[in-house]
């Protein structure tokens, strides 16, 4: 295909580039940021912030009026879901290296081509289902069922948290998929903001003095449950950072995504995994085992065969939205 205004795959890639290199940022900033201050805060700051750079856009791209829906609920479940999908991300890096927990989320192409049978009705090959299949054994590669509790970095638990936020990503996109979204991207992005303030001030509300959690406590669970903190200066250059950042995600995923096709653009997002190996070794000095290593290379590969799979059985097909999920 020659490149045009509808299919400009240099700058689908570049935009694809600058939307994961933002997500790594603002992975490793919330990891950094994740021994001070509670996850309910760090989201709250962060969309508060995040907001007004996305009504912003939605004044260019309209006018508040494109923020009139006529499917609220719809979209209130689709910001629940990225909230649950997000948060249970989040918790996880507070514990496991960022690697580990980047390369678990990324099963969830896999969720979206299983669960896609009953939800969609669609019809999966065995070619597709095998690869599934060695995507899911790189999953449980990682959990290292021979070793006992006591050896493991992060718990079994934790390790288990990307995996529920790659499994509420899936059912975000298959519900895109089946009932459609009609809304401009700044207005969906205003929507998720909207829910990450509502449900970090009912955190705050419930739990923003700490009642929940002691030192004694998971690290998972006092990331999630501690007091809220009035941040120092320079956090909260970093909380603003954040805020920044998740705009600049949202924006860089619908570009790249209107700018190319599919096909073009949804390799480039495993760039992903090494920008976390990076930020992993280059502040905290974490380096995969061959484990993790192996099931980074299971899930990643699998993954991009079923998704070229799929591409080719779609030519005639729609372009189908961005895998990244984390905003």
């Amino acid at each position: 295909m020659t490149e045009t205004a509808q299919h400009r795959p240099g700058a689908g890639i570049a935009f694809i580039m600058a939307g994961m290199l933002a997500i790594s940022l603002n992975d490793m900033l919330v990891k950094q940021l994740s021994g001070a201050y509670p996850l309910h805060q760090i989201v709250f700051i962060r969309s508060a912030v995040g907001i007004v750079l996305s009504l912003g856009l939605v004044w260019v791209e309209g006018g508040l009026r494109i923020l009139k829906t006529r499917h609220p609920f719809l979209h209130a479940l689709r910001g629940l879901l990225v909230v649950i999908s997000n948060m249970s991300f989040f918790a996880a890096l507070a514990v496991a290296p960022l690697a580990d927990v980047t390369a678990l989320f990324f099963a969830a192409p896999l969720f979206i081509t299983l669960l896609s049978v009953p939800i969609l009705k669609e019809r999966v090959g065995p070619m597709r289902l095998g690869a599934v299949l060695v995507g899911f054994s790189g999953v449980i590669l990682m959990q290292r069922p021979w070793q006992g509790a006591e050896s493991l970095e992060a718990s079994r638990l934790v390790l288990l948290l990307p995996v529920l936020s790659a499994l509420t990503y899936a059912l975000l996109q298959l519900m895109t998929r089946k009932l459609g979204v009609s809304s401009k991207a700044s207005a969906l992005s205003v929507y998720i903001q909207l829910m990450f303030i509502l449900v970090g001030a009912l955190f705050y509300l419930v739990a923003g003095d700490g009642r929940f959690v002691d030192e004694s406590s998971d690290p998972s669970l006092i990331f999630l449950l501690r007091a809220w903190t009035w941040p120092s200066g320079q956090d909260w250059l970093f909380l603003t950072g954040l805020g920044l950042n998740s705009a600049i995600i949202g924006y860089c995923l619908a570009q790249a995504y209107r700018q190319a096709d599919a096909a073009t653009v949804a390799p480039f997002e495993y760039v992903g995994l090494p920008l976390a190996v990076f930020w992993g070794w280059m502040i905290w000095g974490d380096l995969p085992d061959w484990e993790v290593w192996a099931g980074m290379a299971l899930i990643a590969g699998s993954g991009l065969f079923v998704f070229l799979r799929e591409q080719r059985q779609r030519r005639t097909g729609v372009r189908s939205g961005s895998r990244a999920g984390r905003v």
